[in-house]
């Protein structure tokens, strides 16, 4: 078996990337309902943090802040996983199979992990997830993506709802 090389630092927060293996597949945000209660269980079962987070068809980025002794964000990640998949199975339509070796066919084996390693690059990461709807051109704006800590950021006063695009449109509104 290969092991792969992964920071870990107790207490640390780490970028994750978690791909589905069908890049063509609308999995998560149709079924986004699930995602976020696996998301929840998985946390209270192993607390964590997601200080961001975004969902996307195929794929989902997040921050995770793990608690000051901990540095095993791989069996959070792992719950995860299982949970919606376990949830998905459970619906009436269906599509997870499993194969021989009890493994379904949703996610990807493997996922990215980046250690945070300062303010600054905590800050890039939070841009990069709220933008990432904008980037794979589902929406105009950022606002305008349901499926995003983006919204909670804003509700929170620490980005502006125009943040990353939107702003002329506010001046043109506010000048009628």
């Amino acid at each position: 078996m290969v092991h792969y090389r992964r920071a870990r630092t107790p207490g640390a927060c780490y970028f994750l990337t978690l791909t589905l293996q069908d890049r063509s597949s609308d999995m998560l945000v149709r079924h986004h309902h699930e995602l976020g209660e696996a998301l929840r269980l998985a946390c209270r079962q192993k607390p964590c943090r997601l200080p961001a987070i975004v969902l996307l068809p195929d794929h989902l980025h997040l921050l995770m802040t793990l608690p000051k002794d901990d540095a095993d964000f791989s069996s959070r990640i792992r719950l995860f996983k299982s949970t919606f998949v376990a949830a998905l199975r459970a619906l009436p339509d269906n599509t997870v199979r499993l194969n021989g070796k009890g493994e379904a066919n949703l996610w990807q084996r493997r996922f990215w992990e980046h250690l945070i390693r300062d303010e600054r690059d905590f800050a890039a990461h939070v841009d990069y997830i709220h933008i990432n709807p904008l980037t794979h051109g589902l929406v105009e704006r950022v606002r305008d993506w349901p499926h995003s800590s983006f919204h909670r950021h804003v509700q929170r006063g620490v980005l502006p709802v125009d943040w990353a695009g939107g702003a002329e449109e506010a001046v043109i509104r506010a000048g009628e």
